[in-house]
């Protein structure tokens, strides 16, 4: 227990953290980093990115609501504590990634029509799966939602984003790669606290089970319907890829991810890695807390 209360206390989230890889940093990148300004000329792109990142506010404000509705039903006060600092980290992606909608060129008058606009409506679903879980006060089933299933989803999809990035985007790579390192510690207490709790409570298998199954269907069909609107585009995404690199000083080589070019990939090849990817993460993570995962209908 003296490990679990050092390894996700406030002290620890304050030294990993504010004073760790976020110090001097502004919403998550370096100061006087910019979006590129190939990217924000090309009205095509710019409408991408837009897209992109109104997924990411999503995902992220269905995130804040699930940690912060989980601290008033977690047991003990060390899980209260992690599940307080997750709150703040997960209002910091939605300010960093609402932020990055301000700097494509969305007004915060526009902010919610253009969300509402550009909204994965099965990403919607998706979140809903979850919060109807916080709201009932299953923190069980919440952590493992919350922390297995959707942080699970978004380690890799943000690994994908940073790795095409790089060369791209500093900016955004950098931006990613600090939510990434506080989603792989969200992704830990949720491996390290849930396994205990389910096996005291075997009769919740099911449930969890059957609300796994159901959110990584809405992911899927999240995933199908993102790519399928990027489909046909790949030689056009090349060719900005290739602008935008020129415009950081940078020669595009190519961005690798589990040992796919993601540059010359297609985009039905990107989107068969990622739900690989995701698939696999999930079938490890939830086999280390006594789950086993349950594919969606059809799959």
């Amino acid at each position: 227990m003296a490990d679990f209360l050092n390894a996700y206390s406030i002290q620890r989230w304050m030294e990993l953290c504010p004073q760790g890889y976020l110090e001097d940093t502004v919403y998550g990148h370096g100061e006087g980093e910019n979006e590129p300004e190939v990217l924000l000329e090309d009205e095509d792109l710019r409408t991408d990115a837009i897209r992109t990142t109104v997924q990411l506010v999503v995902g992220e404000r269905a995130a804040l609501a699930a940690s912060s509705g989980l601290i008033n039903c977690a047991p003990d006060y060390p899980s209260k504590h992690f599940l307080a600092t997750q709150t703040l980290d997960e209002a910091r992606h939605v300010e960093i990634f609402t932020q990055r909608l301000h700097d494509l060129g969305v007004g915060p008058a526009d902010l919610e029509s253009t969300i509402d606009q550009f909204v994965n409506p099965n990403l919607v679903k998706f979140a809903e799966v979850l919060l109807e879980k916080v709201e009932a006060g299953d923190f069980i089933a919440g952590v493992v939602g919350q922390n297995i299933v959707l942080e699970g989803m978004a380690f890799s999809v943000f690994e994908m984003m940073e790795a095409a990035s790089r060369q791209t985007n500093p900016k955004f790579a950098h931006t990613l790669t600090g939510t990434i390192a506080d989603e792989r510690r969200h992704v830990g207490f949720g491996e390290n606290r849930i396994g205990s709790l389910i096996k005291e409570h075997p009769e919740k298998k099911a449930e969890i089970e059957k609300m796994q199954k159901d959110m990584t269907g809405h992911m899927l069909a999240t995933f199908s319907l993102a790519f399928g609107e990027g489909a046909g585009s790949e030689d056009r995404e090349r060719e900005a890829a290739g602008k935008m690199a020129a415009s950081q000083g940078e020669e595009l080589d190519g961005a690798e991810w589990h040992g796919t070019n993601l540059t010359t990939a297609t985009t039905e090849e990107r989107q068969n890695l990622l739900e690989d990817v995701v698939i696999g993460e999930f079938k490890t993570r939830l086999g280390r807390i006594g789950l086993e995962y349950q594919a969606p209908t059809g799959q």
